[in-house]
């Protein structure tokens, strides 16, 4: 560990130029790091003095394939991106204690772990369960002391609650178990956490991606133990951008159209005497399709078409990313999204039919984009975000062109990055 003044002046001195670019992937983005970084360890010594500090950093994430398969048990290829969430922080002996930007954490006592209801849904409920998590795990716990300041969008469907949790998991692993704690046990300890300390049920794609790192592939079969591939590829090879586009409509009111896509592909599973689609053979679906129909709906059952077709582009994705084949992989992000249009049906309300956001905003996008890249919805859909991967040399007249549409700042440019929740400077 180094003083955090002295972190400063080799920050300004370029020592870390090489690590942040690795990291940020980004050229144009190492003034800004720079300039971040500074202004949290400025924050910190503001706080808790000028001590030895280490510096981590956690990514959001985006989905690039499997848009609704988690919950039943599919198949997903989610990606580690370069905003991010840091923490500047220092060892306590009796607390962890975090100011988050603006929001000022509650202590929370490393000896007093028990689940508290007045926690659910809170920051400290999250930070207690990952800590009596990792203890029940007979990892090594501790306190500390700290600053986070956070990149990745709130809403925009990029994850970051689950950038904290692995944040605070990253942490707890760098200081207290010389790093050792696997990327996917400190998912799941983040994804423990929200089920039981926050009382949030969710899946485990975002906090694994969020680190593990890069592009991985997550099979959900058996949902207890995962198998999380890491598709180990050079991204900045393509000479793409992943580019997200807020279309700013409200995702307020829209909880019934979410929870509708699970309840109906589960219709169908229990038609098969099943609880989840993955468990359903697809030739026994076919064959008795027309029972289905009536069992259940139309829209279930193009759900369900949409469900066992989005699997197998998960593994034709992976396998072209895998061969080089940028071409092959942006045809099936392109199938991906025309799925989840035509049989998925998350793009529009049909409780609010005259808002549609996310049609405009892929209209809009096709028409811009024409052969320079592909756009899809993104995340569980309905508003919120769509999704582009586009050529680098058209990225600046794609957002150009988009943000006449959906205001200043509504395009992201984002790039993949290789890393999960790491220790940056120690």
């Amino acid at each position: 560990m180094k003083k955090a003044s002295l972190i400063i002046q080799d920050i300004q001195n370029n020592v870390y130029q090489d690590i942040l670019l690795d990291i940020y992937v980004d050229q144009e983005q190492l003034e800004h790091q720079k300039t971040r970084y500074i202004q949290a360890i400025e924050k910190f010594i503001s706080l808790y003095g000028d001590q030895d500090v280490t510096i981590y950093s956690t990514p959001g994430r985006s989905e690039v394939c499997g848009n609704h398969t988690d919950h039943q048990h599919g198949e997903v290829l989610a990606a580690a991106i370069n905003l991010d969430m840091i923490a500047v922080v220092a060892k306590d002996d009796e607390k962890v204690k975090i100011l988050s930007d603006d929001y000022d954490i509650e202590a929370i006592d490393i000896h007093d772990l028990k689940l508290r209801d007045h926690e659910k849904e809170s920051s400290e409920g999250l930070i207690r369960g990952i800590l009596a998590r990792f203890q029940e795990l007979h990892y090594t716990i501790g306190g500390f002391v700290g600053f986070m300041t956070s990149d990745v969008l709130q809403g925009s469907g990029l994850s970051s609650s689950a950038a904290f949790e692995v944040m605070i998991g990253t942490i707890l692993s760098g200081m207290y178990n010389d790093m050792k704690v696997d990327p996917v046990t400190i998912a799941k300890i983040g994804q423990y956490s929200e089920n039981v300390y926050f009382g949030k049920p969710c899946g485990l794609m975002d906090q694994c991606a969020c680190s593990v790192g890069s592009l991985i592939h997550i099979d959900f079969k058996d949902n207890d133990n995962p198998v999380v591939e890491k598709i180990d590829v050079d991204f900045p090879h393509f000479h793409h951008s992943l580019c997200i586009v807020d279309v700013h409509a409200s995702h307020a009111d829209l909880t019934q159209d979410y929870a509708s896509i699970p309840a109906e592909m589960k219709q169908v599973a229990q038609f098969f005497h099943q609880d989840y689609l993955r468990d359903v053979d697809e030739k026994e679906f076919y064959a008795h399709l027309p029972e289905v129909r009536e069992a259940t709906n139309d829209r279930a059952v193009l759900r369900a078409i949409h469900l066992f077709k989005e699997n197998k582009r998960v593994h034709q994705a992976v396998e072209a990313l895998k061969q080089d084949d940028f071409e092959t992989f942006k045809d099936v992000v392109k199938a991906s999204g025309e799925s989840s249009f035509k049989y998925l049906q998350n793009i529009y309300s049909n409780h609010y039919v005259e808002q549609q956001a996310v049609s405009l905003a892929l209209a809009l996008s096709e028409d811009i984009l024409k052969t320079h890249g592909v756009c899809r919805v993104h995340g569980g859909g309905f508003a919120g975000t769509i999704q582009a991967f586009v050529e680098d040399d058209y990225v600046a007249t794609y957002k150009t062109d988009i943000e006449k549409y959906f205001g200043e700042g509504s395009c992201h440019i984002l790039k993949i990055r290789k890393y999960g929740g790491i220790k940056v400077i120690d």
